[in-house]
């Protein structure tokens, strides 16, 4: 799950000055969570209070996106998410924005099998972004990434998706001249999966999707949960994250960092000891 909080801060200095190639410092300029790492976090949560079963874990999601989201009203949520994050009764709105598929990594992990998964990824979707293309970039997401812990190669991962989701038919060196910001998920999911397929390594996944341009943020976001499964991430680059992700957090929502309430790596640590 680390993996997709990774990408989000890496990308967070890049989504609205796309830097369309591979070299550049990966935690420069400032990088922090932004909402996609908020709401990854806030979902795990749902699912660790949850227990991890199906049954009642739309509700346990509505409430923690909405108690941790609140407390970080100003980490870059789209317009519609925020009313309904501050809804008294809050109801699904037919997204499918990639909203749907940046904070899905936990239900990859949580699942025991792939139907199993793929009821949970619903569940904490559905929420939201109920519109058939929301559920698929998010459901394709987590496949990828239960296809990656559980030891498919990526030429199966690749099949499974074309065959179920998505035609992978183009490389990130020809779309990367063209293409542009994009929201939706079925303009984001393929391209941050085929940023994974094409990687030699965890870090080279999360600057193959930077490399791409576009939501920076969210599509190294889905590209790094989907790469942590696969590869795992090393140990020298997880220090420096965490580090940076207490930096960030402290200079862009300090009243948050001061209370405390949740820890949001505590969350992560919990998620993982229990899941990963």
């Amino acid at each position: 799950m680390f993996g997709a909080i990774i990408g989000d801060m890496v990308g967070s200095v890049y989504e609205f000055d796309n830097h369309r190639c591979k070299d550049f410092p990966l935690f420069g300029g400032g990088c922090y969570p932004t909402d996609d790492s908020i709401m990854t976090i806030a979902v795990a949560k749902a699912i660790l209070e949850n227990d991890g079963k199906v049954e009642g874990l739309s509700e346990k999601t509505v409430e923690w996106m909405q108690k941790i989201g609140r407390q970080y009203p100003n980490c870059g949520y789209g317009g519609r998410f925020y009313e309904w994050m501050y809804a008294g009764n809050p109801h699904p709105y037919n997204s499918f924005g990639n909203g749907a598929a940046m904070r899905i990594a936990a239900c990859g992990w949580a699942g025991n099998s792939l139907e199993e998964m793929k009821r949970l990824s619903y569940a904490v979707t559905a929420v939201t972004h109920d519109h058939p293309e929301g559920i698929k970039g998010a459901e394709a997401t987590a496949c990828a990434i239960f296809l990656a812990r559980t030891g498919s190669s990526k030429d199966e991962i690749r099949s499974f998706i074309e065959e179920n989701y998505y035609k992978l038919d183009f490389t990130l060196d020809e779309i990367r001249p063209t293409y542009e910001f994009n929201e939706t998920c079925q303009k984001t999911v393929p391209q941050a999966i085929e940023a994974f397929l094409e990687s030699e390594s965890f870090e080279d996944a999360i600057r193959s999707a930077i490399s791409v341009g576009g939501d920076s943020d969210t599509l190294a976001a889905i590209t790094g949960s989907i790469a942590e499964a696969f590869y795992g991430i090393p140990r020298d680059l997880r220090k420096p994250a965490i580090k940076q992700f207490k930096s960030g957090c402290m200079a862009h929502y300090p009243l948050a960092t001061a209370a405390k309430d949740p820890d949001l790596l505590s969350i992560v640590e919990q998620f993982e000891k229990r899941y990963q």
